[in-house]
């Protein structure tokens, strides 16, 4: 409709204006109607009542009339006569003779404009008849009174007073007979000015029912129409409020319906083009949040000086590797390798993203990820690193079974295994790269602590080592066993590394047994008490058949009584290799 593609300003205008109209409109119209009732009002005041007055004065004229009519005649009927009394009382007689033609033909006038007017409602048929009744009595009066008048002074001159007496008589029937006619005339006049009062009073009421049905009418049509525009108004406005809270929500999968062309469809619009920009955006995130963590993107949105300029912060560092992968993917066709890394990785990285941490590259079959400030508290990184590398270590078993199905084989032809090394320390985190590609990363020692000690697990047959200072910050949250006093490669201090063997208080007694032993073997190691760590060493060996740290260290020491230990030896392994 053209009413609702008109700009807000427009409507409000267009409402203000069509009240305006309405009001007016029904002010006009009670004006109307209150002229009419005015003109009814002027017709009864100044025209239907003073005909009725005048009519009731020419009856009382008449009687005025033949009171001045006797008196003359008594005047001169008195002897001596007084010419000058009975000039008096002749002049008062013709005044009054005057005055009653004129009270009839006024009220004959105004019954004729009554009848003229064609604006006013009136029986016009009985007015006429009123007329002639009033013409033809007084006409009549006039000719038996004016020949009776005459015979009566002719009388009177003539001093007949017998004859006179009889003749003022039949005047006075003659007058009575006219009253008579008058007062019928009278009476059917007041019927008309009731009639015209009727009419008045009801046109009044008529105009007071119609102004207040139009006043209604006009409140009801200018309710509906400010209703009709203002919902063309409100409702735009709640679609948009609705689609504002979905896209609160974190919902762009709906627009809002163009239904105007004023500033509020260009609003939903331009809010339509916006959802469709974030829903744009969100694909882009969601795309590139398979090869950047969600984390990492929200973190350089909301600070992105951090990657610009780079901090200095202590974070957990850990790599994951899949042993035996190397064999394992030489028999592997490429479509195959894929498949299984992609089902590796998905199930490896779960346990890192639901512990809170950041996944940073993935390096052929490893992983590489950090636990740290700003995305975690400092005093939590190590603990959720702890419990991601436990996930990730209850995850084998499964995987081990799911990898032959997976290549549709009875049996892998190497068994896959994890290696996880975890270190704490200061890193430098930033964007690192060239101009043309960068990444968001960390650099530093802990890292590279974090991948010799994955390494190391194959030393030790170990599945997590972790690091003095990750030890220390689990504290006893996570059931840890010290493996070594290591120096890795790049090192040149050696430091205690541990063993991570699963939750607090998740240790069965054999496991509790193992660390016990092997606890009191590696303090005889250290001491050079080398046939009193053996002995530990294999009653480690038999709460845990198969212990990967108790062999080595067996191994170890038999090599020492091959080759004896330097004077300076300080119960510290040096590692050679990576």
């Amino acid at each position: 409709m053209p009413l609702f593609n008109q700009s807000i300003r427009r409507k409000i205008v267009g409402i203000a204006l069509g009240l305006i109209v309405l009001m007016l409109i029904t002010s006009i119209l009670s004006m109307v109607m209150s002229s009419q009732v005015g003109i009814l009002l002027d017709e009864l005041t100044n025209r239907y009542i003073p005909a009725y007055s005048h009519l009731a004065r020419a009856n009382i004229r008449s009687l005025e009339r033949a009171l001045a009519l006797r008196q003359m005649v008594m005047t001169r009927m008195g002897s001596p006569t007084d010419e000058e009394a009975y000039a008096a009382r002749l002049r008062d007689f013709q005044a009054l003779d005057r005055k009653f033609e004129e009270e009839a033909d006024t009220a004959r006038k105004l019954i004729n404009a009554i009848i003229d007017d064609t604006r006013t409602y009136s029986d016009n048929a009985a007015l006429a008849r009123l007329d002639v009744r009033i013409e033809s009595a007084v006409t009549e009066l006039r000719r038996n009174l004016d020949e009776g008048n005459a015979k009566l002074l002719k009388q009177v001159e003539a001093k007949d007073m017998a004859e006179a007496r009889s003749t003022l008589e039949q005047l006075d029937t003659l007058r009575d007979a006219f009253n008579r006619k008058v007062d019928a005339i009278r009476a059917d006049m007041l019927t008309q000015v009731f009639f015209s009062t009727s009419q008045v009073i009801s046109r009044q009421h008529q105009a007071i029912v119609i102004s207040a049905i139009v006043t209604l009418l006009a409140a009801v049509v200018g309710f509906a129409f400010a209703l009709l525009v203002s919902s063309g108004i409100t409702r735009p406005v709640r679609l948009l409020l609705a689609g504002a809270r979905e896209v609160e929500a974190g919902r762009f999968d709906k627009s809002i319906t163009v239904s105007t062309q004023d500033e509020i469809g260009e609003l939903a619009a331009a809010f339509n083009r916006m959802i469709e920009q974030l829903r744009h955006n969100e694909r882009i995130r969601e795309t590139f949040g398979r090869y950047i963590d969600p984390k990492v993107v929200q973190g350089l949105i909301d600070r992105p000086e951090v990657a610009v300029d780079g901090q200095r912060r202590v974070m957990t560092i850990m790599f994951c590797d899949m042993s035996g992968f190397t064999s394992m993917s030489e028999g592997m066709t490429p479509r195959g390798l894929v498949k299984v890394m992609n089902h590796y990785f998905t199930v490896m990285s779960a346990p890192i993203r639901n512990n809170r941490g950041v996944i940073d590259k993935y390096i052929g079959d490893a992983i590489m990820s950090y636990w740290g400030p700003p995305f975690i508290e400092e005093d939590e990184q190590a603990l959720l690193a702890g419990l991601s590398a436990v996930d990730m270590a209850d995850q084998v078993p499964a995987l081990q079974k799911q990898l032959p199905d997976l290549l549709g084989i009875r049996a892998m032809p190497v068994a896959c295994d994890l290696r996880i090394g975890i270190a704490t320390g200061e890193v430098l985190t930033g964007s690192i790269g060239s101009e043309l590609m960068m990444s968001f990363t960390v650099m530093g020692d802990a890292v590279n602590l974090a991948s010799r000690l994955e390494a190391v697990n194959k030393v030790y047959g170990t599945r997590i080592l972790i690091s003095q200072a990750t030890a220390e910050a689990i504290g006893s949250r996570l059931e840890l066993r010290e493996i070594d006093r290591l120096a890795v490669v790049g090192q040149s201090v050696p430091q205690p590394v541990f063993e991570l063997m699963g939750r607090a208080g998740a240790l069965t007694a054999s496991q509790e047994s193992l660390r016990a032993h092997y606890g009191e073997g590696l303090a005889a190691y250290r001491a050079s008490r080398f046939a009193d760590a053996r002995s530990a060493f294999n009653a480690a060996l038999e709460s845990v058949p198969g212990d990967g740290p108790s062999q080595a260290m067996l191994a170890r020491i038999a090599q020492f009584e091959i080759a004896p230990l330097a004077a300076d030896w300080d119960g510290a392994w040096r590692m050679d290799s990576k």
